[in-house]
């Protein structure tokens, strides 16, 4: 076994991901030593949130105010806590971390990220537009600012305070080292004990191998867990399915790393920590299957606009508010009420061009090295970005033709069901494209593209203008079947505004503190039952800065 002898940390934390690295800044600021410990290589530091499309939610932002958007601290509460739904004894604490962080987001957050360099992308996104009720879900104006630089942009600063804290001797890195077991005395966490693994040079995200060369134990004054969720983990995913989503998906692919295994979770619990709304999660329905993987099960996000028809198995055209980019998880239950758990997306040329983003840093060549050419072909090129094209043509999801009965052939042979009937479809397509002949129309989607091009930021690089979808000039025609794709846990270890780990009875864990995804992002699920996106990154920012200013103001246990 080995034990650090010359390293003496004041703490320990699991996880290099960017809950734990603002943490660490913190801590090392105020002076103080920090033990960085992951069960991964150097090579994936930054976590999940390097792969990450780096949006983050502010309130009221320059951003904003350039781009005429009236935003307020009070509008944002309104669509927080209509979209959240708390209706739990235990969301007490959930409670208390959402309204300070929306707080943090109308105030010091966007000093806090540009102090360190972070810098956003002058349109502000709309993102989860909401299941059209005032004070129900969904955000009521444009709040998801992207980092220029994705989330190699937003996670490349803390890394950066990271590597310069280790070389003035206030940080050590421990990778490869994988926690087993909270080391407790007298009530308090005093340290941890895992294994240490074997070497591995495989790509970040790539699965690494769980050969054991060794076993470890350090002691700290103070223990974070910054570990993640379990989304790569689908039979806990299966396990803590709520029924109010119907019947969990027989077949789900993976938006996060196979590390991602929420495994620290139970090891938390073993000293009596209390994990809360286990059965929030936030999964997609837009997922694809990646052509090129890098981790097992590799799914791709499509950030859709809101131009594409979209279908259950059974080819029904799916209603309000169950459009693209409205109501994640209120059309995650529709779709899985159908009986299948895939859905598709019919469309053209001109809307894929216009409206498809795809998830991911890697996805974004342009925002991600900050190309400014090559993002304006973006905008105003022929042709999709890149990466859309490179799906388009070799993702197996994806179907293009010149006609719809072609389409619907095609559709039909890649899911092996045969449950699409052309003539069905063909009707329902007919019927949106005739309600195009008026500048009126009864068709909440038609009149809601026309409502969003009213915003700059969706006409200029969001939103197709309308056309019929069925008119040769707009084609071919595309579609693309659509997974249900595994990402965030939105429950997780019950903490205090200090983030410090809770027994059940509400008593403080001395020694012991959970920030990031394993903590709900905050309290143990500071988003309640869904999440109005941006909002995850800086959950990570927030709650690894709150344990780490409690941390450094305070004196160390001898």
């Amino acid at each position: 076994m080995r034990r650090e002898q010359q390293f003496k940390p004041d703490t320990i934390i699991i996880g290099t991901g960017l809950a734990g690295l603002t943490a660490a800044m913190e801590i090392t600021n105020a002076g103080k030593k920090v033990l960085l410990l992951d069960q991964e290589t150097e090579e994936n530091i930054g976590g999940q949130a390097f792969w990450s499309f780096g949006g983050l939610f502010l309130i009221n932002s320059p951003q904003q105010r350039r781009m005429g958007i009236k935003d307020s601290l009070e509008l944002a509460r309104q669509d927080w806590l209509g979209t959240a739904g708390f209706d739990r004894t235990e969301d007490y604490w959930p409670r208390q971390w959402a309204e300070a962080y929306l707080k943090f987001a109308a105030g010091e957050k966007y000093a806090y990220v540009t102090k360190l360099g972070i810098k956003f992308m002058f349109m502000v996104g709309w993102a989860e537009r909401g299941d059209g009720s005032a004070s129900g879900h969904g955000n009521s104006v444009p709040r998801f600012h992207v980092s220029w630089g994705t989330g190699t942009g937003v996670v490349g600063p803390f890394i950066e305070k990271a590597y310069a804290a280790e070389k003035s001797g206030l940080l050590q890195f421990k990778f490869r080292h994988r926690v087993r077991k909270l080391i407790t005395e007298n009530n308090t966490v005093t340290g941890v004990f895992g294994d240490i693994l074997e070497a591995d040079d495989q790509q970040r995200g790539a699965a690494t191998n769980r050969d054991v060369i060794d076993t470890f134990e350090y002691r700290a004054s103070d223990v974070i867990i910054a570990s993640g969720g379990l989304g790569a983990n689908h039979e806990l995913v299966r396990k803590n399915w709520p029924e109010r989503l119907g019947k969990a998906p027989e077949h789900m692919i993976s938006g996060v790393p196979a590390y991602v295994d929420g495994k620290m979770i139970s090891i938390a619990e073993e000293v009596g920590a209390h994990t809360i709304n286990k059965d929030r999660m936030w999964h997609y329905t837009e997922g694809i299957q990646n052509w090129n993987p890098i981790w097992p099960n590799h799914g791709i996000r499509i950030l859709p606009g809101p131009s594409s028809l979209w279908f259950d198995a059974k080819g029904n055209r799916l209603p309000a508010p169950f459009l693209p980019g409205f109501d994640t998880l209120g059309t995650l239950k529709h779709i899985q009420d159908s009986g299948y758990s895939y859905s598709w997306f019919i469309l053209t040329q001109k809307i894929i061009k216009k409206e498809f983003a795809l998830s991911g840093s890697e996805q974004n060549p342009d925002i991600t090295n900050r190309d400014y050419k090559l993002f304006l072909k973006r905008i105003f090129g022929k042709k999709a970005p890149g990466p859309v094209e490179a799906f388009k043509e070799n993702g197996v999801d994806f179907i293009v033709s010149d006609t719809l009965s072609e389409l619907v052939y095609k559709m039909n042979l890649l899911s092996g069901d045969d449950l699409l009937n052309y003539e069905s479809i063909k009707s329902q397509i007919v019927a949106r494209d005739r309600e195009l002949d008026n500048k009126f129309s009864k068709d909440t989607q038609v009149n809601y593209i026309r409502s969003t091009r009213k915003y700059l930021g969706d006409k200029l690089g969001r939103v197709s203008a309308l056309h019929k979808i069925l008119d040769p000039k707009n084609g071919p025609l595309i579609a693309v079947r659509l997974h249900v794709l595994t990402r965030k846990t939105l429950g997780g270890l019950k903490t205090n505004l200090d983030a410090q780990v809770l027994t059940m009875d509400d008593d403080t864990i001395e020694g012991l503190y959970a920030v990031g995804e394993v903590a709900g992002f905050g309290g143990g699920g500071m988003h309640g039952y869904r999440a109005l996106e941006g909002t995850f990154l800086g959950g990570c920012i927030f709650s690894g800065m709150k344990a780490g200013k409690h941390i450094a103001g305070k004196a160390n246990r001898p």
